[in-house]
């Protein structure tokens, strides 16, 4: 089987961008939009076109890898079992922040990580609005890299005192058992926001624009890009019990920080489950 050419695959989700979810920007017609499991659960016509478009480029590229996007798992839950057996896979999040862009919020994301044999090669995480790439792969580094081929690496922020730090937490999908206290915790941090979008969420953290980012809901291509982008910047990434994040994760929840110091900290102090 071919490697995967991560320049490539790049280019891929930036092409869906531009043909199948950028003209859809706010030019939603309502039978565009469809609820799946919640209100906040949203899929529109841009998640499901630019998923098509991605997967037949990428069968034609590398056909004997394993496409795995949220889309098609809507329609075959089993490939999330197959994702952790394949040979090469691909996953993919056509629409990274579904919710905001069906709101017209100019947040939202497209997604790609490489999958070997259960293991995390590459991860790419592309701004439509922006026009640039944060990607990564495996023992590489972080790069952030524009269409000209301008490029510069990454680095995790050094972590500031408790009351100082900044971060992201994904509110909605915390225990709801915990939730009460860790948003009493919460005000022991400097900032804690929620961008409704993963794909930001591990950008800002990656460019070193805050220190810890929170995540309880764990779907493979929300997660598998960014984790890695994030290693590769140098952080801390552990689920809640303190063991690594992998492929086969549902749930467990995530905790990314620049170093195992501040996890164990806010850990401690913040997120108490």
């Amino acid at each position: 089987m071919p490697a995967i050419d991560i320049q490539q695959l790049a280019a891929i989700l930036r092409d869906a961008a531009k043909t199948e979810i950028l003209p859809r920007f706010r030019r939603l017609e309502p039978g565009m939009v469809h609820q799946k499991t919640e209100a906040i659960d949203l899929v529109t016509e841009a998640d499901i076109e630019a998923e098509r478009r991605i997967k037949a480029q990428v069968a034609a590229l590398w056909p004997g890898a394993l496409f795995v996007g949220e889309e098609s798992v809507a329609a075959r839950p089993e490939l999330l079992d197959q994702l952790n057996e394949a040979d090469l896979a691909i996953v993919v999040d056509p629409v990274d922040g579904t919710a905001n862009f069906a709101a017209g919020l100019p947040l939202f994301a497209v997604m790609a990580a490489v999958v070997s044999k259960g293991e995390v090669i590459a991860g790419i995480i592309y701004d439509p609005m922006g026009d640039d790439w944060v990607l990564a792969e495996k023992g590489s580094g972080a790069w952030q890299r524009r269409p000209d081929g301008s490029e510069w690496r990454l680095k995790v922020a050094t972590a500031p005192a408790l009351d100082q730090m900044v971060g992201t937490v994904s509110i909605s999908f915390l225990p709801m058992a915990a939730k009460p206290q860790i948003m009493q915790n919460l005000v022991k941090v400097r900032v804690a926001g929620n961008y409704r979008v993963a794909g930001h969420d591990y950008r800002t953290f990656a460019g070193g624009h805050t220190h810890f980012v929170v995540f309880n809901k764990l779907m493979p291509w929300d997660h598998l890009a960014g984790t890695l982008i994030s290693e590769e910047v140098g952080a801390y990434v552990r689920r809640f019990d303190g063991s690594r994040y992998l492929p086969s994760h549902r749930d467990g929840g995530l905790l990314l920080t620049p170093d195992r110091e501040t996890w164990d900290l806010l850990r401690r102090e913040v997120f108490t489950l």
